[in-house]
Formats: structure tokens, sequence, C-alpha cells
């Protein structure tokens, strides 16, 4: 509601029936009769109510979400154990006719000499038939631009994320306050002795009682992620530096070692939190806007279509989505230049989370 946002509505027409400058929603309402004016206030009480209503409404999404979780989770427990090889799909569940034109269309001097190719390797190499699907989730990670570049994943990163074998959605139980967490499932390794790394992401679906025409369904306000009980010398978040120090008085010089933060994917499990005053400085509200998205994406996205991210299908869907919002945005975009200065600098970070089904309409 663009009201509700502070900003004013183009070309309407005054209370004195002359089309003017753009008029704030604030002295429009002033210049109204008074009678008017108080009809207006019965039309806004009404409209809360509604708020109201669509609040309830994402209650009962939220709790057939978790409804429908439970009939996926087998499915999903069965991806995990082909993924990790503890289980081999039968000739059966392995059928799988694929539609692209383009496989269709390969030449067949083509196939032949992939086969001679794939024939000298073969001889070149022993025979090796690898353990479910390696590095999947792995692969997911640098794939998808938006996990890569901002969840910092670093090289050092990379032989901790092979032992990744599961990434879970658990929704928060009825009468519990709205939330939803990510699980991330782990094989025993050599760097830390956590099974599962947990990151909680605390929601809101109801109207603020200060602006309730704000309200546009559920948005992330909060996370908290987990202590990593890392071996020694294992911690990739941190890194050891040497520092010389020269004695003012003396002349002498001594090296000091000392640990410093270090960019790493595991800082996903120490968040920015939120202030409950809602006082933070622009980089903390960036950082923590960027976590709720990351939160949205991994639930709504990359848990759920898994296996499309790793051979890359999805991403040929988001990139065909990106441009079809930017073809439909251009002209929008050219009308709201003069606007840009204004909104600089203006960062939210609460995520509002658009649920699979339609809201109503209000």
């Amino acid at each position: 509601m663009e009201a509700s946002k502070g900003k004013a509505d183009q070309g309407m027409q005054n209370p004195g029936g002359q089309m003017d400058k753009p008029v704030g929603f604030h002295f429009l309402e002033s210049m109204l009769p008074k009678a008017v004016k108080r009809r207006v206030h019965a039309l806004k009480r009404l409209q809360v109510q509604c708020a109201n209503i669509e609040a309830k409404f994402y209650e009962e999404v939220h709790e057939l979400e978790r409804k429908y979780a439970a009939l996926y989770q087998p499915l999903f427990d069965k991806r995990r154990d082909i993924v990790t090889g503890t289980v081999e799909p039968t000739d059966e569940e392995c059928e799988w006719h694929s539609d692209r034109e383009e496989e269709e269309a390969l030449a067949e001097e083509v196939k032949e000499k992939a086969a001679i190719e794939d024939t000298k390797k073969e001889e070149a190499t022993p025979a090796e038939d690898p353990k479910g699907i390696p590095e999947f989730w792995l692969t997911i990670f640098k794939s998808v631009d938006m996990l890569s570049d901002m969840l910092q994943v670093q090289e050092h990163d990379e032989p901790i994320l092979k032992h990744l074998k599961d990434i879970q959605v658990k929704f928060s139980e009825p009468g519990q306050p709205m939330s939803f967490t990510l699980e991330f499932h782990f094989e025993p390794n050599g760097y830390f002795n956590n099974a599962v790394l947990t990151k909680v992401y605390k929601m809101k679906s109801e109207p603020d009682a200060a602006e309730p025409f704000s309200f546009e369904g559920p948005e992330i306000i909060d996370c908290e992620g987990c202590q990593i009980d890392w071996h020694k010398g294992k911690d990739v978040t941190v890194k050891t530096i040497k520092k010389k120090q020269k004695h003012k008085g003396r002349g002498t010089v001594r090296t000091v070692t000392k640990q410093v933060p270090n960019d790493s994917f595991f800082n996903f499990f120490n968040p920015v939190k939120a202030s409950p005053d809602g006082e933070m400085d622009e980089d903390s509200e960036f950082t923590l806007a960027t976590d709720f998205e990351i939160g949205h994406f991994f639930r709504e996205r990359i848990v759920p279509r898994a296996v499309l991210y790793f051979t890359g299908e999805a991403l040929e869907d988001d990139e065909s989505f990106e441009e079809e919002d930017l073809e439909e945005g251009d002209e929008e975009e050219q009308d709201e230049e003069g606007d840009e200065d204004d909104d600089e600098g203006d960062c939210d970070p609460k995520v509002s989370l658009p649920p699979s089904l339609s809201r109503p309409s209000v």
C-alpha cells in the first residue's frame, strides 16, 4: 500500500476538484470534510480487521506447510540415502526419459567419439564406482551464485562441506511462536564433533500495532545459530596471524600471535543478532537482511529442489524469471530514477515470506 510507505499518490485529484502536484496522504486526509474524514476512519478500522483475518490465514498456511512437510520427508530421506550411497536405487527407480531436444539431436559421430574417449580413460585408470553422488551439496553451493557469494564459501570450507549429507527444514510445532529451522547434517569428520548444525529463523505473522497497514504476510524478524564444537586447530572461522611489535624504550622487537575472524561459510551459524529496539548500523542491517534472504532461499528453493540445482536445471529457471522480471520492470525503473537518491541507504532487515498459497484479497 503506497500510502503506508509515506509516498505521495501520483496524479490524485484534490478535494477542490483540480489536479495538482502529488499530494501526501496526510495532507489529503486533512483537507477532507469532517464528516467524510469520520467515515474514512471507519474504513481504516475495517482495514485493520482485514489485516487481522489475513494474519490468521497465514497461520493456517504455516500449519498446512508443516503438515505437508511430514509427507515430503520420506522422499527427502530417500534422497539423502541415495546421495550418501546408503541405498542403491533399483533399475525401475532410475528410469528417466529426457525430453530435451539437444540431447535427442546429439550427432552420432559425437557419441562415437565420446565412447572412444571413455574407453581410453577406462583403460588408463582402474574402474571406480563412486559411492552415492559425491559432493552433492558442495556442488550446489558452488553452482548457486547467491549461496557462493552471500555465504562466502571459501576454498578452506570445501573439504568440510564434502561431509555434508543432508539439509532439512523443520517447522515450529502448533502453539509455538512461528519459526523454521534449517538443519545441516554432517557425517563424522575431522573438523568438528557436531552431527547437526542448526539455524533457527524466527518469524512474525501479525500486523504491527503502530503500522497495521504495512502487513504483507509472515516476515523473518530474527535468527539464531549454534555453537560449533571444533577440533583443535580446525576452526576455519578464525585465522592466526603474527605481528611484530617494537618496544618504544628499549627498541627490542617481539612477535605476537593472535586470532582474527576469517571469511567462511561456517560464520553462517554465528549470525548478527537483531536489536530489540531496532537500532542497528547500516552494515549490521544489511548483513542481517542478507542472512534472512539466504534462509528463505534454502527453505523455499534449495531444499525442495536440490537435485535440479545440482544438475543446473533450476538455475536456468531462476535466470529465466530474472530476465522476465527485468523486462517487465524496465519502464518502471526509468520512471523511478529520480527517486533513487531518496531510497539510498534505507535497509529493512525483515524479509517477507510469500507462502506457496496465494494470499486472500483484502
